[in-house]
């Protein structure tokens, strides 16, 4: 059973103690149930699980001892009554926007989304009759119009992907609330450690595990949390049941020894992105960087106050040239990987309009800012000076 003192727990015990259900053998270790199914000692233990009686697993679908501790765990970092493990963040994503909508009900979001996300906003909400509109995420002008009329759900990402826009989530919360809908934030770029949505306004926030959650490359994930009983309930979880984007056990549990150094992670991730995005300024290569921990960010200001203080760790920045150019510096790269994941322990640099943002078309990524020129930098944990001598090298 989890420790009855855990809320009251600091970040850091937390990630490493919270949510722990150990079993009669007393292991230390979190305990993996590779298991589909469960047995029950009577027949009529076994109506009473499915109806509700008794707390007992009764499928690997519905929920799992090890899935449980994952959820368990990220809730309590995240401040929140209720987590939904999910197969991958898109599943996330998805899951969080087609439980609660239905034919005619009206969707807002930010324009800068990740491929996977706007595809699922423009392409795969409408054909089941839902309206949308998109509006640009960090003027707030544009907020109040799109929400002066009713709206079923608002969308964002922020930071977003791959510019590295900042959205105010308070204030796009406040709005999206008077509007009678629910806010969800996508809170990947951030992670929990860095920005907490649901202190701030948002009513769902969602994660692709795969990223700084696993931050090591291994395996795939996504979670939905929320303080909201009713969505989680009564929508999310009958979606979830039957629809079946289950996480499975096996990422559970290496998600969930993940989570015991996130803070450490992406505490050196992040110092490490400052000091690279620094660096970028001085070269000669470079056009312009996007870090939201450097003063020239746009939402700076708004950054720092959102973000425990920190810009975070990926940095985005534009060469001088176009795409040729952009090719010939990365194929230069030694150290840093070529790669499309992020909030790896590993450094990674990909190009988003050929690769995590191809599928647009060109005026859809000039809306977004995506340029020819655009490099995504996700940094890593490794030394400082191999990062900048790698870097000084291709675009020097």
């Amino acid at each position: 059973m989890s420790n009855k003192h855990e809320n009251k727990w600091r970040q850091a015990t937390k990630l490493v103690r919270g949510g722990l259900d150990r079993g009669h053998h007393g292991e230390l270790s979190e305990a993996l149930f590779l298991t589909q199914a469960y047995a029950y000692d009577s027949a009529e233990q076994a109506e009473q699980s499915f109806n509700g009686e008794i707390d007992h697993y009764v499928y690997s679908r519905y929920g799992n001892p090890t899935v449980s501790m994952f959820e368990n765990r990220l809730a309590l970092l995240e401040g929140a009554k209720h987590c939904r493990g999910m197969a991958s963040g898109m599943a996330a994503v998805y899951c969080a926007l087609a439980s609660q909508l239905k034919a005619g009900d009206r969707v807002v979001a930010s324009r800068a989304l990740f491929g996977g996300c706007e595809y699922v906003i423009n392409t795969a909400l409408p054909k089941f009759g839902v309206e949308v509109e998109f509006v640009d995420g960090t003027d707030l002008n544009q907020w109040k119009q799109a929400l002066k009329k009713p709206v079923n759900a608002v969308f964002i990402e922020t930071p977003a992907n791959p510019t590295l826009e900042i959205i105010d989530i308070k204030a796009v919360a406040n709005l999206t609330h008077k509007a009678g809908g629910r806010l969800v934030v996508d809170n990947a770029f951030a992670s929990p450690i860095l920005q907490k949505p649901l202190d701030l306004g948002a009513d769902i926030v969602t994660y692709s595990a795969t990223k700084h959650i696993d931050g090591q490359g291994r395996v795939l994930g996504g979670a939905i949390l929320s303080n909201d009983t009713s969505f989680i309930e009564d929508e999310l979880q009958p979606f979830y049941r039957n629809i079946g984007p289950s996480l499975s056990p096996f990422n559970a549990w290496i998600l969930l020894k993940s989570l015991e150094t996130l803070e450490l992670r992406v505490s050196r991730q992040a110092e490490n992105a400052l000091k690279v995005a620094k660096f970028l300024e001085k070269q000669k290569k470079i056009k312009r960087v996007l870090y939201p921990g450097l003063k020239s960010h746009p939402q700076h200001k708004l950054a720092m106050k959102q973000m425990s203080g920190s810009g975070g760790t990926i940095v985005s920045f534009e060469i001088n040239g176009g795409k040729k150019e952009a090719f010939k510096a990365l194929n230069k790269l030694k150290v840093i990987d070529l790669a499309n994941n992020l909030g790896d322990l590993k450094s990674m640099a990909t190009h988003p309009a050929t690769t995590t943002h191809q599928r647009l078309k060109a005026n859809q990524q000039a809306a977004m800012g995506i340029t020819p020129s655009l490099i995504r930098l996700s940094v890593g944990i490794e030394d400082i000076a191999d990062l900048q001598e790698d870097l000084k090298a291709a675009f020097g």
